[in-house]
Formats: C-alpha cells, structure tokens, sequence
C-alpha cells in the first residue's frame, strides 16, 4: 500500500534536481519567521514590560530550551514528516503571527506583569517547540527515498543547519532595519506569519505533493489557506484592535501615536477646567504633563546656571523643553542638543510645539542624532567648545533596561566630565527618591564616583511625585544650589524653594552604595526593584 513515503510505492518520489533546493529555500525562510517571531517578542517585553533581566532570560533561555523540547516531541512525527511539517508551518504561522498581538492586548487589558509575562512565556513555549519540529521533519524529508551512509547524512545535516542559520541572519537583518520601523511589532508579526503560511505552501506545491496522498495535499493546502485567512482579518483589524487596547492603556485620548526604531511614542490630549494636559509616553511611560512640566524643567535646568555658562549640552531631552528653557538665561549663546531618537524630535517639532515653544528650530540650538554615550566617546564629533560646556544637562529616560543602563554609569559620567569646562555644572535627572530610592542614591554615588562634586536635590513634580536630581562639579567640590536673580520668568522655583530642595527627610535619607558601571549596572535592579513598590 502507498505511504506518506512512498505513495506510489515507489523509491524516489522526487520532482528533479530543485527538489532538495525548494526544501532548503523554505527552511531558510522559515528560521526567519521563527526568530523574527522571538525578536518581536523580546521587542515587545522591553517595551510593556522594561526589558527586564527576567523577561529577557526567558525569552532566549526559554526558546532555546523549548528548541530542544520540540525536536523530542517531532520524533513520533518522523514517518510522516511531509504532512507533519506542513502541520507545524500552519501553526507556527498562526502562533508567531498573533503572539506579539496578545501580548500587547494582555498588558493593556490585564494591566498586570504577571499576565503579561505569562503570556510571554507561553508564545515564547510555543513557538520554540514548533520551530524546533522542523530540523527532524525536514531532515526526514531530505533523506525519503535515499539510502545513505554517515557521510552523506552529515552532508544533508550539514546543508540544513547552513539553511537554517542563513535563514535566521536574515530574519534578524530584516527585523530591525525593515519590519520594525515599517510596520511596528504587531503589525510584523502577522505579516511575517503570512510569509510563514507562503513559504509552506511553496514547499507544498513544488516538492511534498509526491509524498502525501490527494486528501492529505487537500488537507493541508486548505490549512494554509484558513491560517492565511486569520492572518489577513487580524492584519484588516489591527488597528481598531491596537486602537481599543490602548484606549486601555492611557488614561486620556491619544493624539498621535508612533511606532519608531527605538520606541514606541504616544502624544496625548485631554481638558481639565478648562487646561489642555498634554503628556508625552515613550515605551509606555509617562515623560511629562504640561500642565506641571514647568516644575522639574526648571529643577532641572536651572541649578546648572549657576556659573553663567555660555554654552550648554543637553543629552537627551528630545522634547525641547530643556532647550526652550536655556534659551531664556540670559548669555547662553549655545545649545548643543544630542537625541537618539530622530522620531521624538519630529515630534517635538509637531505634536508638542505648543509646549516647546519650537526651541529646536531656533538658530542658537544645533540638534546631534546620536546615541549620547557614542557621541561623548568620540569626542563630540568637533562639537566641544573650547575649554568645554559651561553646563551639561543630562535628561535622559530611566534605567529600565539593560541598554539604558550604560548612559547611568560611572564611564558615562566620566566622559561627560571630559566635555565639561573647568568649574562647569552638570545636573542629572536621577529617579525618584521616593519611590525609587535605591535608583536615586546610585545615581548620586556613580556620579560621585567619577571624579565630581556632588549635591543630590529634590522637588515634588505632581504627575511624577518626589522626583530628585544630582548637581555636579566637574572641579570635584560639592556644589551650591543657587538660583541667578538675573533669570526671570520662572513659574516654581525661587531661592528658599531651592535650598529646602536640597533637604532630605528621614523616609528618603541618603544611602552609602556603589557605583553602577558598564561590567557591573546595579542600578538595574535598583530600578526594577523600585517600580515593583
């Protein structure tokens, strides 16, 4: 009787010489789609979730393990590895292609990191074990009809890995420089699902219809297609879906809403007794309010006068509202504003002109895109004055991630105060002594730590709470907390407000750590562990 392997009760049921080819060709691409679904996962997690140690550990130790669990589970499959495999494809599409989608509806919905997280571990599960199947099947697949020795099965083996692994160098070129900044995590997922499904039923169609039977073809050519289909209505609707699930997420209407290479950016707008709140989320968390943005702009700006620089650098900040506020200090002549993120500055210029005053467009304002630490390692890219910044300000997103950790650590301080005038200021964004103490003082002692004078500060902010800051000396001594009497205009801050803003209370006092640096970023965890309180 015919089998899956012989269905014709033949030895060799091949189509010709491109059989091996198309079979290889599929399991390139599909190792993209699987690890472009893992990349959208971890992408994701970052996002929702800060990019946590644990979440980042489950994502890639997990896979690999359920990489391992899936070749195991695939052995009972081997004797019908075609209609096996196609089985696994029609899966692993629908899987990987809404799995970035749950998550996202999960955290937004659920508002929980627990959920969240469970809900990454199992796409993460699931999706491991499917792309793990696939090496036993296809290696099946190669060897039908044959009657090979060791060396030739290690050739074939040999062909399959170097399939497999181009076919993830390319899905991770293609995450990052297309897929992502093209469509957004969601959106890339469904269609990389698609292109699962497609590379499937090109495997279907050109070489497995010799090895299955005509139900089994029909079968499996109408599993593709109903996977295809789900993946079609779930791309028509993502955007009401995405739409709903963040209408969860934020409290106010969203105004503008943008998926960047780095990040996601949402702008939103609502009216309270009769005053526009705007606020500016990146990755979810709130950057600032405009009704009270005014408070720590000027915290953290102002202190860093003091010595009446003539030229600024300003790291970070991308929302102009640091350089709105230097513009009107009497002497500064130039800023030098260095963001990572070209699509926050569009923003900027757009979305939060109202607020910004459109600061970065102003002559006097000469905008780097750059990543900061890059930047300060190269010295400036000829940016750096003379004898150096009279003032640096350094206002960057918390260290809720791995990589954001290094623009938090003593080799980053150490760098900036390489730019940094003799008798220059700079003052830090540092956390919330409140609610995240330790981030707080790891901050004071890493700065400490790389050869400045520091004096820690805080002011209550009432979207952000008790929010502290550092201000240093490059000359090594701890510097005043002095207000210019020649700055007017400012709506909070006044001498006494100042130095009580130097003032800690028992609940918040200070903590003798270590410093954070690029071998060992403590204040990793110091963050992580502040948000969980």
């Amino acid at each position: 009787m015919p089998t899956e392997a012989d269905p014709a009760g033949q030895s060799t049921p091949r189509a010709g010489r491109w059989w091996r080819p198309v079979v290889l060709a599929s399991v390139a691409a599909c190792a993209a789609c699987g690890l472009i679904y893992e990349l959208a996962l971890l992408t994701l997690a970052t996002t929702v979730q800060g990019g946590g140690i644990v979440a980042t550990s489950l994502v890639v130790a997990g896979y690999v393990a359920a990489l391992g669990l899936g070749a195991l589970l695939a052995k009972p499959f081997v004797e019908r590895a075609a209609s096996s495999f196609i089985a696994v494809e029609a899966t692993l599409g629908l899987v990987g292609g809404v799995s970035a989608t749950a998550l996202y509806v999960t955290f937004t919905t659920l508002g929980s990191d627990a959920a969240s997280l469970f809900t990454l571990v199992v796409a993460t599960a699931a999706i491991g074990m499917l792309v793990g199947a696939e090496v036993p099947l296809l290696m099946s697949l190669l060897q039908t009809g044959r009657r090979t020795g060791s060396a030739e099965a290690g050739r074939v083996l040999a062909d399959l890995n170097a399939a497999d692994y181009l076919g993830a160098l390319v899905g991770g070129l293609l995450w990052p420089f297309l897929l992502l900044p093209s469509f957004g995590m969601q959106q890339a997922a469904a269609v990389t699902g698609l292109v699962n499904v497609a590379a499937a039923a090109v495997l279907l169609t050109l070489a497995l219809r010799g090895l299955l039977t005509r139900t089994q073809t029909v079968v499996a050519g109408l599993s593709l297609v109903v996977v295809a289909a789900l993946l079609g209505t779930l791309l028509v609707a993502l955007d009401g879906v995405t739409e709903w699930s963040r209408a969860k997420l934020y409290p106010d209407p969203v105004l503008s809403h943008t998926q960047s290479a780095y990040q996601e950016i949402v702008v939103t707008r609502a009216r309270y007794n009769g005053r526009t709140d705007r606020r500016l989320y990146l990755d979810g968390t709130l950057q600032y309010s405009s009704l009270d943005e005014y408070r720590y702009t000027e915290a953290l700006v102002q202190p860093a006068m003091a010595n009446r620089p003539g030229e600024v650098l300003v790291l970070g900040g991308g929302d102009g509202l640091a350089a709105r506020d230097l513009l009107a200090v009497p002497g500064v002549r130039r800023v030098v504003q260095v963001e990572l993120d070209p699509a926050v500055l569009e923003i900027a210029r757009t979305e939060l002109l109202e607020d910004n005053r459109g600061s970065l467009d102003d002559p006097r304002v000469e905008v780097v895109v750059d990543d900061a630490f890059s930047w300060l390692r190269r010295g400036g890219d000829g940016a750096v004055p003379p004898g150096g910044f009279g003032a640096v300000l350094v206002d960057l997103p918390d260290p809720r991630n791995a990589a954001l950790t290094r623009l938090y650590s003593e080799e980053f301080y150490g760098l900036v105060r390489g730019v940094t005038g003799e008798g220059g200021l700079m003052a830090v964004q540092s956390g919330s002594p409140f609610s995240t103490p330790r981030q707080f003082w790891r901050t004071v002692a890493t700065v400490d730590s790389a050869g400045w004078g520091t004096t820690p500060y805080h002011v209550h902010v009432p979207t952000f709470g008790d929010w502290g800051f550092v201000l240093a000396s490059a000359d090594g001594d701890a510097p005043d907390l002095r207000l210019r009497p020649d700055v007017g205009g400012l709506r909070f801050l006044d001498p006494g407000t100042l130095e009580a803003a130097g003032r800690f209370g028992r609940d918040v006092a200070p903590m003798r750590l270590e410093p954070s640096t690029l071998d060992r970023p403590r204040i990793l965890d110091d963050a992580r562990r502040g948000y969980e309180r």
